[in-house]
């Protein structure tokens, strides 16, 4: 992860039903000031003395609690627990429902180059909203050689040797109406540990793509801005292999579900060998209608091995019947 500021935090290009609405009221010259922890602190025991555990490296929120007790301290003329705060080098202050604090403490702000924002939202919104926001900064990350397309509301990680026909795939899908998130490179980030989100690599390059006899395409600018995506989580990953005659294949063939694994995290994947008569697009679509059956609960390789049993114990059950039949006839 590249270095993230508090002016990083200011400047965030956040979805409008996501803004953290964010103004900077006091120690500007703390804008450049690291942020390095995905977590947010809410330092009432520092208020009150308790330094033991304070986690200086998180941002400070400040709610309607901190701030009536920072009243009270200020009316006190107390301020040998606020200034031993400011020690500590905390990265920024954040103050909710439109909070603002005192003119003294906002001079402590500036002397110790300590960012002091405002936000006109309560602490619940903005600690969800800024814990959202966090966890995609501080995200890991992982960028993969492939290709990545939404069908049918299913992101689909299409992986495989370079000149396997990764992008003439995805722009068949496109054709039919599917969209492209990225092609040739896939950033792929890890958010609240249990899903992955994908993207271009670079956000400018992301929607072009490069197919071989032609060049360099611009989807975009060829099918509109409804065939691409700018991220999508990653729902099921395809890799695509060269059939090579003579090769021992151990493809699936009865549905049983296996796994490809990206930054610790397992997703669903198929194998598609790659041959001259094959309809990958088709294959592709499939499987995309197949995984939303299984998010609805249906599993077709389940359905068909109940039917074999129930098959086989019929067919039991029948020899049995006319075995015992038979048996009693000759007696």
């Amino acid at each position: 992860m590249s270095e993230f500021t508090v002016l990083d935090l200011l400047d965030l290009d956040l979805k409008e039903h996501n803004h953290l609405q964010l103004t900077c009221i006091a120690g500007r010259s703390g804008l450049s000031r690291q942020i390095t922890s995905d977590k947010i602190s809410r330092p009432g025991l520092a208020l009150a003395g308790y330094f033991s555990e304070f986690a200086s490296d998180s941002i400070q929120l400040f709610g309607r609690g901190e701030q009536s007790y920072l009243q009270m301290l200020e009316a006190n003329n107390d301020w040998t627990n606020i200034e031993k705060m400011f020690s500590y080098g905390l990265p920024c202050i954040v103050f909710v429902g439109g909070g603002k604090p005192s003119e003294h403490f906002m001079d402590m702000a500036e002397k110790t180059a300590t960012a002091i924002l405002s936000t006109t939202l309560d602490t619940a919104v903005f600690s969800r909203r800024a814990y959202a926001m966090l966890d995609e900064v501080f995200a890991k990350t992982e960028t993969i050689h492939g290709v990545l397309v939404e069908v049918y509301g299913i992101g689909i990680l299409i992986t495989g040797d370079s000149g396997v026909g990764k992008s003439e795939t995805a722009l068949e899908l496109i054709e039919r109406g599917h969209r492209l998130i990225s092609d040739d490179t896939v950033k792929l980030k890890r958010l609240s540990d249990n899903y992955l989100i994908g993207s271009g690599e670079n956000p400018m390059l992301a929607h072009h793509m490069e197919i071989r006899g032609l060049g360099i395409i611009n989807l975009q600018n060829l099918f509109g801005v409804g065939a691409i995506r700018e991220k999508k989580q990653v729902q099921l990953s395809v890799r695509l292999e060269k059939w090579q005659e003579g090769k021992d294949y151990t493809y699936d063939r009865l549905g049983d579900q296996t796994y490809a694994t990206f930054l610790g995290i397992q997703i669903p994947e198929v194998v598609f060998p790659v041959t001259m008569w094959r309809n990958l697009p088709s294959l592709i679509e499939t499987a995309a209608r197949n995984e939303r059956l299984k998010k609805l609960g249906y599993y077709s390789a389940k359905e068909f091995d109940q039917s074999v049993l129930k098959w086989l114990e019929s067919e039991a059950a029948r020899r049995l019947y006319y075995n015992t039949d038979t048996e009693e006839e000759d007696s």
